[in-house]
């Protein structure tokens, strides 16, 4: 049975504008996210700032992501997901346009927080919608279509925010955001229904006590425990890739567009292989492959001397390949060890560990990285072999998440929502 909010949305709006509206809303704080690490180099050069100050700067739009994501679950399913999309997209807006307009490095770290307390929870909102109003059969359908925002970012969005800022100035990709998502806040208060159906369901228990519970479940917190470190390997290397790559490897600035143009690329076929290798053989087998797999890129890439620009794009594409091919099968995991009844409160909580652990493992790398006279990076093979020890550890915490009887379908219907 339709529930109310599902309902309007036949009535009232066309369903796929409205996927369309929420794949867009997805790809500017994708975006958002995503460029402010390839741009390390030049902020590093016109701050003057350290591999720890820019670490900071990683980190400040994750923590206040992860720490506002916990504080808008209590009251985001007791209002209109409208009112909520709308409010969180506006106050995303004005942080991208405080990043824009800062013309130091302190203010620019204060628009990143604020752009991560607002973009970090409209992910969250965007998927509640789409479970809200599409029914199941078509849901999977729905969630790929949603989530393919996720690889736009990454070949069309960063690269293009990247040339942007190389040849005009890095501001210019941040006034572009913020440009987009003010206009999706008009476009979203034009098409888009009240969605209330929701409502009745949040307000059977207390958000808190909801939350207690979800937390309170030891399957629970090893769950969160393997996804903090899951997402911290990754974080530990990803955000001083583009630093490392101009001062050491020797890559100009306007050749880092390529690295995540090719990594980018590759990586949405290689998800979607891995996503039905992993329903086939087994989602733990294959989470321990490709964490094994991942080792050799992760050490290559932290190691890399001067090379030519091929080899470069060649070991960091691997390195992606091996990274995302590793969280395909975890979510697999993760998802099919939560009761239903707690997959909700559980995801909504997970999200916020995925951005504190993301925060706080930029920050430990930023502090472990140091900077030369000459302006090269050291110590970054130290952040390299930390991230492996990570990776290997998943492998072990991988052998506690629960598997309950039937889950190996619910991990199907997951990979498939997962696009």
């Amino acid at each position: 049975m339709s529930n109310p909010g599902e309902i309007k949305v036949a009535k009232h709006c066309n369903e796929r504008l409205l996927l369309l509206l929420l794949a867009a809303v997805q790809f500017t704080v994708t975006v958002d996210f995503l460029i402010i690490m390839p741009l390390g180099p030049q902020y590093m050069r016109l701050f003057h700032i350290s591999p720890a100050q820019f670490g900071w700067m990683v980190s400040a739009y994750a923590i206040s992501a992860g720490i506002f994501g916990l504080a808008a679950s209590l009251f985001l399913d007791r209002m209109d997901r409208r009112t909520g999309l709308i409010g969180l997209n506006f106050g995303f807006t004005v942080g991208t346009l405080m990043c824009a307009l800062a013309p130091t490095y302190h203010l620019l770290v204060l628009g990143r927080v604020v752009a991560g307390a607002f973009g970090g929870v409209v992910g969250a909102l965007v998927l509640a919608i789409v479970g809200d109003v599409i029914p199941h059969e078509r849901r999977g359908a729905a969630m790929g279509m949603v989530m393919s925002s996720f690889s736009a970012a990454s070949i069309l969005g960063v690269p293009l925010g990247l040339f942007l800022a190389t040849h005009v100035n890095w501001h210019v990709p941040f006034f572009a955001l913020a440009g987009l998502s003010g206009l999706l806040v008009l476009v979203t208060g034009w098409t888009m229904p009240s969605l209330t159906g929701h409502m009745t369901h949040g307000r059977d228990q207390h958000p808190v006590a909801r939350i207690l519970e979800v937390m309170a479940q030891r399957d629970h917190q090893l769950a969160f425990l393997f996804m903090a470190v899951l997402t911290g390997t990754s974080f530990l290397v990803f955000p001083e890739i583009a630093n490392y790559m101009v001062s050491n490897v020797g890559l100009r600035e306007d050749q880092l567009l390529w690295i995540y143009l090719v990594g980018g690329s590759f990586t949405i076929f290689s998800m979607n292989l891995i996503g039905r290798w992993a329903d086939r053989s087994g989602k733990r087998r294959v989470f321990t492959i490709m964490s094994m797999l991942a080792v050799i890129p992760l050490l290559t890439v932290t190691n890399l001397p001067r090379v030519p620009l091929v080899l470069a794009i060649t070991t960091t594409t691997v390195m992606m390949i091996c990274m995302s091919g590793r969280f395909v099968p975890a979510m697999a995991m993760i998802t099919g060890s939560i009761e239903a009844q707690y997959r909700g409160g559980f995801m909504s909580i997970n999200s916020s560990v995925q951005q504190l652990s993301g925060g706080f493992a930029a920050l430990v790398s930023g502090q472990v990285i140091g900077e030369t006279p000459e302006h090269l990076l050291t110590h970054y093979n130290w952040v390299g072999y930390l991230s492996v020890t990570c990776a290997l550890t998943c492998i072990w915490l991988a052998g506690f998440l629960k598997t309950p009887s039937g889950s190996e379908a619910v991990d199907a219907e997951v990979l498939a929502e997962a696009g």
